[in-house]
């Protein structure tokens, strides 16, 4: 059991809601791992309450939160300054206290790059890839994945103009990807599945059951990888046709693991104890 002291740092997550939330348990997991005088909690704050909740963090002393749904760009103004992924991404998941500044991060945007690596024994450099969406999950994967040196990156979305304006972005300042976007229809998508290495779900479809209308994989590469950023359930729609298909599989609990992680060491200058996050929170999981 957790002993608070009067020592005891605080660190937390800002979300609405923020009930369903597994960085708690996998935070605390690590924390006391480490032995580490910290404690990570939930803060519930609405989207009109967040300005207050951001001045009445600081000062409090809190030494740093997770921002999650809706905030990560609404908090963007709210801080002293921001990481370069961060303002590259226009999204903060991360903030660390500074002495006097709160400062923003993204590490969304490593922690998927470093997901892919670790679920799938490969590198994205060089590979070709699709991207479901274009909301602020798709714009860390992008610039992850530019990051890291893949050849070429098509998003998909059911509004083209959408998916158009966040590849018009990112297209200069990543010369060296060739950037595409195309419509979230079987015409469009069949002739690409032929042709990538890598599919990515980065919309909440899959959640709770819920699938993509008339979409499958059986036109993909047979050495192609699917990775949905939904984790609950574990086995989506689209990770069940992937398997269905042969094609190798990955969650998105990969990510929200190496995110955690690399938070964690923002804020208390420790890496992460190995694994402890990923079955902590698959613990949590297996008794709902």
């Amino acid at each position: 059991m957790m002993t608070i002291f009067g020592t005891t740092r605080v660190l937390g997550i800002l979300g609405w809601p923020v009930g369903h939330s597994m960085s708690p348990i996998m935070q605390n997991a690590a924390l006391a791992v480490l032995g580490l005088d910290y404690v990570y909690v939930p803060f519930a704050v609405p989207p009109e309450g967040l300005a207050a909740a951001v001045i009445g963090l600081k000062a409090l002393g809190v030494d740093g939160f997770n921002v999650t749904i809706p905030h990560k760009s609404a908090i963007v103004p709210l801080l002293t300054r921001l990481s370069p992924e961060a303002e590259l991404i226009g999204a903060v998941n991360t903030v660390k206290r500074e002495g006097d500044e709160l400062v923003g991060y993204n590490t969304d945007c490593s922690g998927f790059i470093k997901s892919l690596r670790a679920d799938f024994g490969s590198d994205p450099a060089g590979s070709r890839v699709l991207v479901l969406g274009a909301g602020g999950a798709a714009r860390a994967a992008l610039v992850g994945l530019c990051q890291a040196g893949a050849r070429e990156i098509i998003v998909a979305n059911r509004s083209l103009e959408s998916g158009r304006r966040l590849i018009g972005t990112f297209s200069t300042r990543f010369s060296g990807t060739q950037l595409a976007a195309i419509p979230q229809d079987v015409a469009s998508l069949s002739p690409v599945l032929q042709k990538i290495d890598i599919l990515v779900n980065t919309t909440s479809v899959g959640m709770g059951g819920s699938r993509f209308p008339d979409f499958n994989l059986t036109a993909m590469n047979r050495h192609g990888c699917v990775y949905d950023m939904v984790y609950t359930p574990p086995e989506t729609p689209l990770l069940l046709e992937a398997a269905r298909q042969g094609l190798r599989r990955a969650n998105g609990l990969g990510m929200l693991v190496a995110q955690g992680e690399l938070a964690f060491a923002l804020w208390t200058g420790e890496e992460a104890p190995q694994g402890v996050m990923k079955t902590a929170i698959e613990s949590a999981m297996s008794c709902k």
